[in-house]
């Protein structure tokens, strides 16, 4: 059985690469499933992550009985774990010795306004790009293997980067992953209404295009902690 951690930070499009595994025959896709766990040992979140009561009323609290989960026996031979990389928290790592873990970025002066417009003035932790390094520290340290994808690449030539990414799984590309239908699926969190409406308007993978906007200058400081931080990321991108 193949079980996937797809490692993210926030708006980079990791629904996208969610609803994208959800059209394999062979995969069943998991949303976020350590965010309550989050949401409760982090309760600074819980002020200002919309929805956040909900969640901690309908998903398991705690992060071990998650792991446990993700490591169950399942009628699908590929498991999909769609991550927020800061949901780890202090959680126990040694699960994803038994994981294909990948790491997915986004260029910050795309991401940071787009994160913006939904929790506002974030910091270095919220948006992930220092916990993605520290994870890759963490994996070389314990020889796990991982694979980094940039968002940019894979909106740039969906079809080219996804055919790499299998390879890495060792799963067979298939052309299902390119396009799904405009609309929600059953896999959804409850948080998809804030989060998800570009998404469930598409029907496969958008084409990248430069932000036309100025960046906002309240969050120069953050892009410019995060830009060394994502340039390092990009060395290791398929």
């Amino acid at each position: 059985m193949k079980r996937i951690c797809l490692w993210s930070g926030p708006r980079n499009i990791s629904t996208a690469l969610m609803y994208s595994f959800a059209q394999r025959d062979d995969t069943k896709v998991f949303d976020e499933p350590l965010y309550a766990y989050y949401l409760k040992y982090h309760p600074e979140a819980h002020a200002y992550h919309p929805g956040a009561q909900d969640i901690l009323n309908t998903m398991e609290n705690n992060g071990d009985n998650v792991v446990k989960m993700m490591l169950e026996e399942n009628e699908k031979p590929v498991l999909f774990f769609k991550h927020m990389t800061h949901h780890l928290l202090d959680l126990n790592r040694d699960f994803m010795k038994e994981m294909i873990n990948i790491i997915l970025t986004r260029d910050p002066e795309d991401m940071l306004p787009s994160f913006d417009k939904v929790i506002k003035n974030p910091t270095i932790d919220d948006v992930g790009y220092k916990l993605h390094l520290d994870l890759i520290n963490y994996f070389k340290n314990e020889k796990i293997s991982f694979s980094v994808l940039d968002s940019k690449k894979v909106l740039s030539n969906p079809e080219e980067v996804l055919k790499k990414l299998c390879a890495f799984i060792d799963i067979p590309f298939s052309k299902k992953m390119l396009k799904w239908s405009p609309q929600k699926i059953n896999e959804d969190g409850i948080w998809a209404e804030y989060w998800y409406n570009n998404v469930h308007k598409s029907k496969g993978f958008l084409t990248y295009k430069p932000k036309e906007d100025k960046f906002p200058e309240h969050l120069i400081p953050l892009l410019e902690k995060s830009t060394p931080y994502y340039k390092q990321l990009l060395a290791y991108a398929l």
